[in-house]
């Protein structure tokens, strides 16, 4: 990773994984974020979990470049072209991670109701060991982290302008949530930065 981080860098010792977390690196006005939720043509979806189909407990939408396609949790995703501010927030993660990506997963939670469960992401697009970069905008939320094998747990709260760096071997080997709070909270929007290889 580059020197371009500006303020505090927390980096917890875990085993087997490179985690990264700059608080406060982004800094968007309210509206700045109210445009940028009206940019992204968000949807629910249905994606199968145990065999079953489900609704997603939030609201997403998958963005790149049109050869970034993505397929999780049973759904295939053709990505929607870049809004401006979401373009712009790439390239500032790109230039400070010193490293590309041609999408991003958009992720909306609405209230405490809407959730993350438990997962990697460790699609076979994204390659081995990739490096995932996640902007928190909006409201404060818990994002917890447990190995697989051993089950030790990491939380930590990630709030507004929040940078999260997930690289080398994390998602072979952790899986992260965000989970539902009974607490009173506002939206919170995530974008997870990725780079697509394609299946071959």
């Amino acid at each position: 990773m580059s020197d371009l981080f500006a303020g505090q860098r927390i980096q917890p010792a875990l085993p087997q994984a490179e985690v990264t977390l700059i608080p406060g690196w982004l800094e968007v006005s309210q509206a700045e974020l109210q445009a940028l939720v009206r940019s992204i043509p968000w949807h629910t979806e249905a994606i199968v979990m145990f065999g079953r189909k489900v609704t997603a407990p939030r609201e997403i939408c998958w963005i790149g470049d049109p050869d970034a396609r993505y397929r999780y949790s049973g759904v295939d995703h053709a990505p929607t072209p870049w809004p401006d501010q979401v373009a712009a927030i790439r390239d500032r993660v790109a230039a400070d991670c010193g490293h590309s990506f041609n999408s991003v997963l958009a992720n909306r939670y609405r209230s405490g109701s809407d959730s993350m469960g438990w997962h990697s992401d460790n699609e076979p697009e994204l390659g081995t060991d990739p490096l995932i970069a996640s902007v928190s905008l909006g409201a404060r939320r818990r994002f917890s982290m447990r190995h697989r094998n051993t089950r030790q747990r990491w939380s930590t709260e990630l709030g507004d302008g929040d940078l999260l760096i997930m690289a080398g071997s994390t998602q072979r080997y952790w899986q992260h949530q965000v989970a539902k709070t009974r607490r009173s909270v506002g939206q919170r929007i995530n974008l997870t930065f990725r780079l697509i290889h394609g299946r071959g």
